[in-house]
């Protein structure tokens, strides 16, 4: 869920804004000449940048995922739990159903909270992860539409979809920033600027970033739409819609401050101006959409 897409940008942004300060550091502004920016070269230079910064994102997402989560992988040839033996055998069904033909890594990590994601490269190089609250708070049924929910997203390619997104948005974000830094440079003294120049790329690199995320949120809350679809087809639509039922359910049983954290994780706000930084939409609209069957 919010995992998948918050670590996905997080590292994104980091890597971006690697790349701005070695490329500065390094000399690397060939856009910049003697009569001011190429801006030519300049997109060549930002689309290297932003496509690179994307796709070293994508190419972690499964290892850095494991890392900060501490999600504890499932061996299928050890010994097993019985709640490990179930996950396992529910997400290799439902991954066998939606025409997988690698099964994805399955792990579980030990947090209060019901969430869970999937990520990875590729679909042969996928992880679905669950949290251990969600495995104690949620009945069978909707474990299986919250599993069925996930693999959709693998199955969908959302991840590289999402990559592709995000490369021409970090393309915009360098080649804007690299624009807005040499104006700033030319309003100080001409042996200040280069300091003025490093700075004020950095700057932009982030702030851009933070509104390019709102196209990659407002993506993403589409693809939760579809991978609701998908995951009713594989599980059902009565074990999707009651997964969603859990997670609201759940949702309203913590307490105001928890809620306002896990409304941007599982339930994007209707409306305002923190709900276009959501990566899921509205519980009831998502409920209502598959009961509807649009």
């Amino acid at each position: 869920m919010f995992k998948r897409i918050g670590l996905f940008l997080l590292v994104n942004m980091l890597v971006i804004v690697t790349i701005g300060i070695v490329t500065s550091l390094l000399g690397v502004q060939s856009y910049i000449t003697s009569q001011g920016i190429n801006f030519g070269a300049l997109l060549v230079f930002s689309g290297v940048v932003g496509f690179s910064g994307a796709l070293i994102s994508l190419a972690l997402s499964r290892v850095m995922a494991k890392w900060m989560m501490g999600v504890q992988v499932i061996d299928p040839n050890g010994p097993l739990h019985p709640t490990e033996k179930a996950l396992l055998d529910e997400v290799y069904s439902l991954a066998r159903k939606a025409g997988m033909k690698t099964m994805p890594e399955v792990g579980i990590y030990h947090s209060p909270e019901v969430n869970a994601f999937a990520t990875g490269p590729s679909k042969k190089r996928s992880l679905v992860a669950v949290s251990s609250g969600l495995l104690e708070r949620m009945d069978d049924d909707a474990v299986s539409g919250v599993l069925a929910h996930e693999v959709a997203h693998i199955a969908n390619g959302d991840m590289v979809t999402m990559t592709l997104l995000q490369g021409v948005i970090n393309t915009f974000v360098v080649f804007l920033s690299r624009i807005c830094a040499y104006i700033a440079s030319r309003f100080v003294r001409e042996d200040v600027a280069p300091v003025v120049h490093f700075v004020a790329v950095i700057v932009f690199d982030i702030l851009f970033s933070i509104l390019g995320s709102l196209v990659v949120m407002a993506f993403s809350r589409y693809r939760e739409y579809r991978a609701d679809e998908g995951g009713a087809r594989l599980a059902g639509k009565d074990k999707m819609i009651h997964a969603l039922q859990s997670l609201k359910q759940t949702v309203q049983m913590v307490d105001t401050e928890q809620q306002s954290v896990a409304a941007l994780k599982i339930n994007g706000k209707k409306g305002g101006f923190l709900g276009l930084f959501a990566s899921h939409p509205d519980l009831d609209d998502r409920i209502a959409r598959l009961q509807s069957g649009k």
